[in-house]
């Protein structure tokens, strides 16, 4: 019990930091497999626009902790575990199907909606903590992570949705 209250900010940062290292490198394992299974070569292109930009987010990651003299290890994530399963799942029910994309879209935004929320609070927790350099990092991963939610919205609003329906 006396471990659990001497438990502060810090440890709760870097809690959520590994929890984020391991959230990234899995995703990074699943983004091959969405743009593979995607019809949409606009969403195929953008799968495989965001892989290299979370390997990007992987090393903004280790470079924080580096800064706070803490090995690169990830945290068992169920939360993205259960996001990733409910990909896999739309990607076996919806095979072959015209709304196939329209659910691969839909499973990558609730990827960038939980890692928004995330990053969000990391850079939060950084900037309280004094730790400007990685609320720096972290800003740019949410500012790159708010970019790709955009641009999922667009490309499911302009085709993805309509060739769903067309179906």
């Amino acid at each position: 019990m006396s471990a659990a209250k001497d438990k502060d900010l810090n440890d709760l940062f870097l809690d959520t930091l590994k929890d984020m290292y391991f959230a990234e490198k899995h995703i990074l394992k699943a983004l091959p497999k969405m743009a593979k299974a995607a019809h949409s070569s606009q969403l195929r292109a953008a799968f495989e626009k965001h892989e290299g930009e979370t390997e990007d987010h992987v090393e903004r990651l280790e470079k924080i902790f580096d800064l706070m003299d803490k090995p690169a290890r990830g945290k068992t994530c169920e939360a993205i575990q259960g996001i990733l399963d409910e990909g896999k799942e739309i990607m076996d029910e919806y095979k072959g199907t015209e709304a196939l994309d329209a659910g691969l879209l839909a499973a990558a935004q609730a990827v960038e909606h939980y890692e928004i929320a995330r990053y969000g609070t990391l850079k939060a927790w950084a900037t309280k903590l004094g730790m400007a350099e990685a609320a720096r990092l972290l800003d740019e991963t949410l500012k790159q992570e708010h970019k790709t939610d955009e641009a999922l919205t667009s490309l499911a609003l302009a085709a993805v949705n309509s060739e769903a329906m067309a179906a």
